[in-house]
């Protein structure tokens, strides 16, 4: 579902190498500088690793969904409602989680079958 936090976590592994390394080539010239370097490289491996965190639950939905799970459902339709907010990619993926997700086609997938009334109920385990 929401994958747009692995890209921009892996870009700014790259970024943050390549400030680290020229932070570090200066630091020829001038020595200080290279205290500089390992806050850098934390500040980096803490801001790629905030964001690589807060992917693991899109990951988790995306296995649960693989393997039609009625909780990956579930997640999955809170990511995409939480994915709302982030515009514009954010919301296209947001409401097309929320269309596919809450479609009847979808319900039978995951042990919901509709009723006469339109009301969901759930499939007894066979």
């Amino acid at each position: 579902m929401e994958t747009h936090f692995k890209v921009p976590a892996v870009l700014m592994l790259l970024a943050f190498s390549g400030v680290t390394g020229l932070v570090g080539l200066a630091a020829v010239n001038e020595p200080e500088v290279l205290l500089a370097v390992p806050v850098i490289g934390a500040i980096g491996t803490m801001v790629v690793g905030v964001m690589l965190l807060m992917s693991v639950p899109s990951i988790l939905a995306g296995f649960g969904l693989l393997g039609h799970r009625p909780w990956a459902r579930i997640l999955a339709l809170v990511l995409s409602g939480l994915g709302l907010v982030n515009t514009p990619l954010g919301t296209v993926l947001g409401i097309y989680g929320l269309w596919v997700l809450l479609s009847r086609a979808t319900g039978p997938l995951f042990g919901i079958e509709p009723t006469a009334t339109g009301d969901r109920v759930s499939l007894p385990s066979s």
